[in-house]
This record gives structure tokens, C-alpha cells and sequence, in this order.
């Protein structure tokens, strides 16, 4: 055991023992059986946002792996709204039918199906990262390589060498808006049981609340409430259309890392808005909104963000970011410094990541090997 590990089980004796990472989470009428949660991963391999058996396979390994909640990745609410033109979407009646194979499996192994929607903005119309030179880098598509028009709050590109958005009228944000509201009304009759609307990361909701990215003098953009206001009457919207019963999650970047944008005591102040819309619980991300800038990466390095906006706003939160370890994450639920962890990188490159935890953390745990595992051949 390191010495990281030997810190956070002594640590783990230390915290009331009521909750734990296997405590079941009740959100509205639906039951997680774990805080345990797969975080939106995109998979670059659609063709025009079609799901494919690659995306019933990735999925539905995690919920089989033990996971209380399985969240789809960023889906395109429209075509321009795609990272990239692999990305998954759900503005076609034509994606519903693979979408309801997926949800189906999900279930039948013991999660609950989430669903992200979301739009690019002014990040959109970009290469997919194993087609660009290096992983890291952000490619733009021009028109001539099948590339398209971004958008966003004011014509100012992501980065230098970043295509310049086109500024959204008042009349194009309301048509976004309606189309975030079809992509719900598509996914309920997916099968989909939770909704997370993806505000972070420096995407089209995110690029409208930074004061890094939003230049406009109407109302929405200049003062907090002004900026926020995109995102707040989305969330209403999506609310007011999803079903009472079924949880609605918003991701947001929690703070910009950067002197003059984005705080997490403005992120607060979203959460006490977004909470009095019905909005369940906010998923606590960070950064991107600008390229080029610089975060502290840790392992852990935004669970004080969830924490922050869990004690202040009084509203569930999410932890995420660089959380690998079943002791470490079990003590972010012991602290309640959040709700639920949801996990990305560890859980492609373990999608059993649950069942091993179980086993670590040796705590009772509705997470079993399925049938056909328990039998030796």
C-alpha cells in the first residue's frame, strides 16, 4: 500500500461511517444502487451521430462492471453542436432506435442510463484526436475537409488558430433552445432515466456564463445575471419538458483557473439559481473555456469545487477529475464533499473498476460478477 493509500484508509476510520461509495443515492423517484457513476466519454466513432455496437459495447461493459450510473457522452443536440463529425448526436428521429438497444442493456445489468446533451459552440467543427498530430492538439476543420460554421456568444475564436464563431442573434440562442428541448423529448423516448445538460469544458452554455469568452452588451452578456441567463432558461426548459420523476443534472465549469473569469463562488451562485429550476445536482468540472490556459492537476484537484458548491448552494453535487482510487474516492463520500463520483479515465482503462473497489474497500456492496462470470469452464 503507498503511503497515499496507507493516509486515505486511516482517514476513512476517521469519517462517519453512515455513507459510503456502495450507500445507494435516491435522486426524485430513481434509485442509484451506488455513488458509483461512468462520466460522459467521448468516443469519436459515429458517422453523423449515429450510435453504433462500438457505443453498445463501451457502455454496456460499464454497467455489467458494477457502476450505479452509466452517463452517455456529450451528444449533439444539432449537427454544428459536434466536437467533431464522429461525435454521437440525437437530432435525428433515426438515432432513437440504436439509443433504445443501448438504454435497454444498461438497465437489464443493474444502472441507471444517463444521457448528456450538449452543443460545441465555438469548439466545434474540429478533427477527432487520434486524426491530429498529437492527442493533445486542437485541430479546425476547414469547410473544404467537410468542416462548418461555429457559433457562439460573441465572434471571438476558442483560440488563435481557432475558427472565429459567428455571434449568435437573440432569435438563433431561442433556436438552440428549442432544440435542446426536442434532444430531451428524443431522449426520454430512448429509455434515458437521467439528463445532464453539458455547461462546461468551454462549450456554447459555458462560453455564454465566462467573462472570458462573452463580449456582448445585450441581455446575455455584462453582469453575472446576464451571462448565466442562456444556461438558467435552458435548464428551465428541460425541466419543465423531462419527467418529474427522473433526475436533471447540470455540468458546469466550476471555475477558470483564471485571474478575471469564471469562480467557484460564481459557480455557487449558478447552483442557487439552477437549484430554484428544479436542477438536482450540479456535476463539478473546471476550465477549458479558453485555449491555452493552465490547471493544477492532481489526483483529486476539483473535489474541493463539489465541495464548495455543495455546502453553499445546499444542492447535490458530483465529483470528477483524476479520481482513481476506490480509497480515495470512498472518502469523498464518507467526507460528503459530493454525492457521487463519476469516473472517466480510470474506467476505460478498468471498466470493472466498481467490482475491484468492492473488494478493496471489502465494504457491503450491490455489486456482483453477472452469472456467467461466477462459473469456472
Amino acid at each position: 500500500m503507498t503511503s497515499e493509500q496507507t493516509r486515505l484508509a486511516a482517514a476513512s476510520h476517521t469519517v462517519t461511517e453512515k455513507l459510503n461509495l456502495f450507500s445507494p443515492l435516491t435522486v426524485r423517484d430513481v434509485k442509484l444502487k451506488n455513488r458509483i457513476g461512468v462520466s460522459p466519454m467521448c468516443q469519436y466513432s459515429s458517422v453523423d451521430g449515429f450510435a453504433t455496437d462500438w457505443h453498445l459495447v463501451h457502455l454496456g461493459s460499464r454497467a455489467v462492471g458494477g457502476a450505479g450510473l452509466v452517463i452517455c457522452e456529450a451528444t449533439a443536440v444539432e449537427p454544428r453542436g459536434r466536437i467533431t463529425p464522429d461525435d454521437l448526436g440525437i437530432y435525428k428521429e433515426e438515432h432513437i432506435e440504436m439509443w433504445k438497444r443501448i438504454t435497454s442493456f444498461i438497465e437489464e445489468y443493474g444502472a441507471v442510463p444517463g444521457i448528456q446533451l450538449a452543443h460545441a459552440g465555438r469548439k466545434a467543427s474540429t478533427l477527432s484526436p487520434w486524426k491530429a498530430e498529437s492527442r493533445h492538439s486542437k485541430v479546425d476543420l476547414s469547410d473544404e475537409q467537410g468542416g462548418w460554421e461555429s457559433v457562439g456568444p460573441s465572434a471571438v475564436p476558442f483560440s488563435p488558430t481557432s475558427r472565429t464563431p459567428h455571434e449568435l442573434s437573440i432569435a438563433e440562442i431561442k433556436e438552440i433552445q428549442q432544440k435542446f428541448l426536442i434532444a430531451a423529448q428524443r431522449a426520454l423516448r430512448a429509455g434515458f432515466k437521467w439528463l445532464e445538460l453539458h455547461a462546461a469544458h468551454g462549450y456554447l452554455l459555458n462560453s455564454f456564463y465566462s467573462p472570458l469568452s462573452n463580449f456582448r452588451t445585450d441581455e446575455y452578456g455584462g453582469s453575472f445575471e446576464n451571462r448565466i441567463r442562456f444556461v438558467v432558461e435552458t435548464a428551465k426548459i428541460l425541466r419543465a419538458e423531462w419527467p418529474s420523476g427522473y433526475p436533471f443534472s447540470v455540468r458546469i465549469s466550476a471555475t477558470d483557473w483564471v485571474d478575471g473569469g469564471w469562480t467557484v463562488e460564481d459557480s455557487v451562485r449558478l447552483a442557487e439559481v439552477l437549484k430554484t429550476e428544479g436542477v438536482d445536482l450540479i456535476d463539478c468540472s473546471s476550465g477549458n473555456v479558453r485555449g491555452g490556459d493552465k490547471y493544477p492537476f492532481a489526483p483529486g484537484f476539483q473535489v474541493p469545487l463539489a465541495e464548495k458548491v455543495k455546502r453553499e448552494a445546499q444542492i447535490m453535487t458530483a465529483a470528477v477529475g483524476l479520481i482513481t482510487e476506490p480509497l480515495q474516492a470512498n472518502e469523498i463520500i464518507q467526507k460528503e464533499q459530493a454525492d457521487i463520483v463519476l469516473l472517466a479515465r480510470e474506467m476505460m482503462r478498468d471498466p470493472y473498476w466498481p467490482l475491484r473497489a468492492a473488494q478493496e474497500l471489502q465494504l457491503p456492496a450491490t455489486v456482483a460478477l453477472p452469472r456467467r462470470y461466477t462459473y469456472a469452464i
